[in-house]
């Protein structure tokens, strides 16, 4: 520990100054840091409440701004320049101050205010995604993001940031024993950072939810404070009012529910990888894994159309050389709740069909809530790898795995293309789903279908009327528009054949560039962020105009 003896500064001859400043005398080694246990398992907590709070940081975001790789690279930027602060501060800090009540002052503050994120957390993401789309012209997202988390996560993760430097103050008594010192704190910090990442990827998250996640590792940081200030008989207030607001932050910060301003879903949960909200009425029930825009999977209760891109994905089977669409066979990558296998089972009849869903609890939801016929299997797995581990060959294949700007760059390029080509019988068709209209040049639409024209001779598009979505319907060898047509004339159900007949009315054959993406260069990210950029700006600039014409109180008005 630091010596604790005052020490009188020699003057430039080397004698003893009296006028010289004295150094500041160390505070008297507190009882429960004279063993360096505590110390390093104030190091491993930390580490692992930093990791916890990076994992619950993607979680809390996700369902607002998306879990693609833009997002996952502002919260890790954000939160390593927040951890680089807190070194150069804690540092310095243990280096004039050498107490360690301040560092577990710093512990508690850090343990309060993860406490309060669940609390507050998502009110203060609406409100930063508001005045972000009504403050910038581009990149809503990535701002929306960048704010939030300097807003929300930079200050914790300082002051958990300093817990390093200083303990390696409070830690080394000896010169010859300092790099020992320090690696042995490195190594606990590491371990704890390690656990720190599957703990609440594995447990805590799917067992208990994010809210409950951060309650637990900001109870565990709170816990680690107060029992040094109980030893040391000092901080009282300090103790106080951390236990009390963290006990109101588990009354009312324990909930799952993200979407606050609903008061009628019929499930709010979470998976390892989604948000998950369903919504029921008398007409359907929907899916959605995103807060603020977007509807994932519907079942319509009276067996009728959806009036989604599904209805024009039912087209694929009339598209094939099967002479009987129920004798198709159909693989779905990326299942959701079954939308795609119910409408065409009942529609077109007892057509053999698996889903591949990469979500286990998305399937339990499909089975709970969705009606997905029981003898439709379902293989909990990743699309790419699935059509890797499989011989089987069908006569359609889905790919219904895009959500918003969170593309699978595996599958979305020639390599997966290729792929699914190689497991389409003679004469099958695949059908994709893009999700992001996007008409300018070097978009993510015309990068995808650049990219399918080059494994597939036929390429055809539609557009869906009243969303966002693009459909596209690729073979190698099939007549596309002419067995549609064909298959069309047969169908008895009137409002099918009907809007079959629209989709064939309206097929696109694809006149194909050369934006090819590979395994190696798939830059879909960018693209549907820059994308969804458009789709945003294009919907909040009649809410823009009011707003600079009347302010405020004109735009509340017309939101009512």
């Amino acid at each position: 520990m630091t010596d604790p003896t005052e020490t009188i500064r020699p003057d430039d001859k080397g004698q003893p100054n009296p006028a010289a400043p004295a150094k500041p005398a160390a505070p008297a080694v507190p009882p429960i840091l004279r063993n360096r246990l505590f110390l390093y398992l104030t190091e491993f907590f930390s580490g692992m409440s930093v990791m916890a709070a990076e994992l619950g940081a993607s979680r809390l975001l996700a369902p607002y701004f998306s879990s693609s790789q833009i997002v996952w690279t502002i919260i890790i930027g954000t939160i390593m320049i927040a951890m680089a602060l807190g070194n150069i501060f804690g540092g310095r800090s243990a280096d004039r101050h050498p107490n360690p009540d301040r560092l577990y002052a710093r512990i508690l503050a850090a343990s309060v205010w993860l406490a309060l994120i669940p609390v507050l957390g998502r009110y203060v993401i609406v409100g930063i995604s508001g005045l972000v789309i009504f403050t910038v012209s581009t990149g809503y997202l990535i701002w929306a993001a960048l704010a939030t988390c300097l807003v929300i996560f930079v200050f914790p993760l300082f002051l958990l940031g300093t817990v390093t430097p200083s303990l390696a103050k409070y830690s080394v008594n000896r010169l010859e024993e300092s790099g020992k010192v320090v690696g042995t704190l490195g190594a606990f910090n590491t371990i704890g950072s390690i656990i720190g990442t599957f703990v609440p990827t594995f447990l805590t998250i799917p067992a208990v939810g994010t809210s409950v996640t951060f309650l637990i590792f900001a109870g565990i940081l709170l816990v680690l404070s107060v029992l040094y200030f109980i030893s040391r008989a000092a901080g009282r207030k300090k103790i106080i009012a951390g236990i009390a607001i963290f006990l109101l932050c588990c009354v009312f910060g324990n909930s799952d529910r993200f979407a606050f301003w609903e008061n009628d879903l019929t499930y709010e949960g979470e998976s390892i990888y989604n948000y998950l909200q369903v919504k029921e009425n008398d007409r359907q029930t929907a899916l959605s894994t995103n807060v603020l825009f977007g509807v994932q999977s519907v079942l319509m209760k009276q067996e009728s159309l959806t009036g989604m891109y599904y209805d024009y994905a039912m087209a694929a089977p009339l598209m094939t050389e099967r002479e009987d669409p129920a004798s198709c066979s159909i693989l779905i990558l990326g299942m959701g709740t079954g939308t795609y296998a119910t409408q065409c089972r009942r529609y077109y009849g007892n057509q053999n069909i698996t889903g591949v869903e990469i979500d286990g609890k998305i399937t339990d939801l499909a089975h709970r809530y969705f009606e997905l016929p029981e003898d439709v299997p379902v293989t909990t797995y990743d699309g790419r790898a699935y059509l890797n581990a499989t011989d089987s060959r069908y006569d359609v294949i889905m790919v219904d795995a895009y959500q918003d700007i969170t593309i699978p760059f595996q599958m979305s390029s020639v390599e997966f293309f290729q792929l699914v080509r190689d497991h389409l019988n003679p004469g099958g068709v695949m059908i994709v789903n893009m999700n992001i209209r996007s008409d300018g040049e070097d978009g993510i639409n015309q990068h995808l279908a650049d990219t399918i024209a080059s494994v597939f001779s036929g390429v055809y598009t539609i557009d869906i009327p009243g969303n966002t979505n693009r459909e596209l319907f690729a073979s190698v060898d099939a007549d596309i528009p002419g067995n549609l047509q064909v298959h069309t004339r047969s169908l008895e159900n009137a409002p099918l054949k009907e809007l079959m007949t629209e989709v064939h009315d309206g097929l696109s054959a694809y006149d194909a560039g050369d934006l090819v993406m590979t395994d190696d260069k798939a830059p879909v990210e960018l693209l549907g962020m820059r994308a969804i950029d458009q789709i945003i700006g294009d919907q909040v600039s009649y809410y823009k105009e009011i707003f600079r014409k009347d302010g405020i109180s004109g735009l509340l008005q017309e939101v009512q």
